[in-house]
């Protein structure tokens, strides 16, 4: 049952924001869903972006028809010119929130390259304070593009060791999809999903279909397709209670996604 607002807003004037009753009555409020029908898809920049033509423009093709009958948020990774970035900055001896910053600018970068691929279907790229318009965009023309780095910036969360950002393009786009309530969190990379060791460099890794964050864990693969904090978030979500990895070299599966099959790996919340 929800919780009465006038119990809700007595709680939150007389106690301690973790005060364990007010923590309970905030979680008992009612769920508001913001974009229940729109999908999050995650164009990575390494997998996908920085190989050019011969991958961007198939998948381009794919989105722009899937658009008629799916609302899609389209994030952009960082790829290969933040990792160089990254490593000038670490060697610089630079905090994770610089790197975070400049990790952010070259997912923007890629956001805006995907926008004037897409403009002239009338889908546009927005940055972040733009992401109020997103549902007006989605109304119009079912699609947007953003970057996908979270704009923590300077008040990025430094990592348990290193200084690499550990909230990146995975987490941002996750997190827009759990913030809006969106339906479905799809990440576009050139694997078929997890396997039990990186596939590009052990001939004996073996595909898995599907698998918890809590197995993934117990197998040491929380690093091996999506960012390490993407789990936790998943494992605390509201909303989205697993994401899928897919191909996003292999024609149709996006399409095949967005339809609700399992192309590639499910990882769930349980």
């Amino acid at each position: 049952m929800a919780t009465n607002t006038a119990e809700l807003e007595a709680l939150l004037m007389q106690r301690s924001l973790t005060d364990p009753e007010l923590v309970a009555a905030a979680e008992a409020a009612e769920d508001f869903r913001i974009l229940p029908d729109a999908t999050v898809i995650k164009v990575g920049g390494q997998s996908v972006i920085d190989r050019g033509r011969a991958a961007v423009y198939p998948l381009v093709d794919e989105i722009v028809q899937a658009r008629k009958d799916h609302k899609l948020l389209i994030g952009t990774g960082a790829g290969t010119r933040a990792r160089h970035l990254y490593s000038i900055a670490a060697g610089l001896r630079l905090p994770a929130g610089v790197l975070s910053q400049l990790g952010a600018s070259v997912a923007n970068q890629n956001a805006i390259m995907l926008g004037q691929l897409m403009a002239q279907h009338g889908i546009s790229a927005v940055d972040s304070a733009g992401l109020s318009a997103v549902p007006l965009y989605l109304a119009e023309v079912n699609a947007v593009v953003f970057s996908g780095m979270p704009p923590y910036g300077l008040w990025m969360r430094p990592a348990l060791e290193g200084v690499i950002p550990p909230y990146r393009t995975d987490a941002g786009c996750f997190l827009v999809a759990e913030q809006f309530g969106c339906k479905a969190m799809i990440y576009v990379k050139d694997e078929n999903g997890l396997y039990t060791a990186n596939p590009k460099t052990a001939k004996s890794a073996t595909f898995i279909p599907k698998i918890s964050v809590a197995e993934m864990k117990a197998k040491g693969l929380q690093d091996s397709i999506l960012e390490f904090p993407v789990l936790d978030l998943l494992a605390s979500a509201r909303y989205v209670h697993q994401v899928q990895i897919i191909n996003g070299l292999v024609p149709g599966n996006l399409t095949r996604a967005l339809a609700g099959e399992h192309v590639g790996t499910i990882i769930t919340a349980k």
